[in-house]
């Protein structure tokens, strides 16, 4: 069962546990492991970007296996249907030979779900995911299934690759908590990942807690308080983002076609309690909502073609915006 009370020093102990294990097999990426973590800790779902071969499904695999969480990897292809995923009704016969409707379910049904290279699916089995990342539920004639907690979905997709794919529509992309980039090693770690994998026996990490105490410590960092001045300087950053505001900086106004969404928001606050507790604090500072932004945002801000012609990303525009917005009003 899990813990009654989860005190916010077992919660920092055990994230930094959690840490220290996957530091056992994946190697550097040590803010790779710390963003996929919040992910994890606020209940949210991620969309890793990353070209091949940089340990994506090693981490979310080692990730599960050191939470003593199912762990399932679903190869996303342009012959992928809906029912892939979430899974489907069979048919059975009992001993009488009388038959029946059994649902049969998908490999959906776990508490860390990679979807590898998602954008390479159609988007009607893209969509299949919706549910599922946003009402941790899904549907399949007529019945719903409940997804047991907890339940995460880490997307990858590559960036460089890009014929024959289907970009995430942004309706998608907003149920996206973090969208994160996988930064490739630098020559030390490139000769440490080598000497790790090519020896006869694997480093293999310990398990350090369970799933209900992940689900503890999610439901402990909804707990953390925000001040009021803290959420309507999160909301000024969110509304700065959008070229029609009074206050967005003319990087917004002049590249910007649509900001982010509500989403955002939550994203930024969600984000920021676990980052308080995971730094020993016990209330979200204006620090924990700048250090979110650009994971939190970059995948909501829609840019028009003139950006697009110019080079320019959306890490850029929202570095103006946090230049641009002061912490008071």
């Amino acid at each position: 069962m899990a813990e009654a009370t989860l005190s916010p020093e077992r919660f920092r102990d055990m994230a930094a546990a959690i840490e220290e294990q996957i530091g056992v097999v994946i190697v550097g990426q040590q803010y790779l492991v710390r963003q996929v973590l919040i992910t994890l800790l606020a209940g949210g779902n991620a969309l890793l970007e990353g070209v091949p071969g940089l340990g994506k499904t090693m981490l979310v695999r080692t990730l599960a296996g050191v939470v003593d969480c199912s762990f399932s990897r679903i190869q996303f292809t342009p012959d992928l249907m809906p029912a892939d995923i979430v899974g489907t009704q069979i048919v059975v016969e009992d001993e009488a030979g009388r038959r029946s409707f059994r649902f049969e379910p998908g490999p959906i049904f776990a508490h860390l779900v990679l979807a590898d290279e998602i954008n390479r699916a159609t988007p009607k089995t893209q969509s299949a995911l919706l549910e599922a990342m946003q009402e941790r539920s899904v549907t399949v004639a007529r019945t719903t299934y409940a997804l047991e907690r907890p339940f995460i979905v880490l997307a990858t997709q590559n960036p460089i690759e890009m014929e024959g794919t289907y970009p995430l529509p942004e309706a998608q992309l907003d149920r996206f908590l973090l969208k994160i980039f996988v930064q490739r090693p630098n020559a030390d770690e490139l000769a440490e990942i080598a000497r790790r994998t090519t020896r006869a026996v694997e480093p293999q990490p310990q398990v350090v807690t369970d799933g209900r105490n992940i689900v503890a410590m999610q439901q402990l960092a909804r707990e953390v308080p925000a001040a009021a001045h803290v959420v309507a300087y999160g909301a000024r950053l969110i509304n700065a983002t959008h070229s029609d505001d009074p206050h967005a900086p003319e990087t917004v106004r002049r590249y910007v076609r649509y900001g982010a969404s509500p989403r955002g928001l939550q994203a930024l606050l969600l984000g920021g309690k676990v980052m308080a507790l995971l730094d020993g604090r016990y209330n979200v500072a204006f620090d924990d909502l700048r250090a979110m932004a650009r994971p939190a945002l970059r995948h909501r801000l829609i840019l028009n073609f003139e950006a697009q012609a110019e080079g320019l990303g959306t890490d850029q525009v929202i570095e103006a915006v946090l230049e641009a917005v002061p912490e008071e009003a």
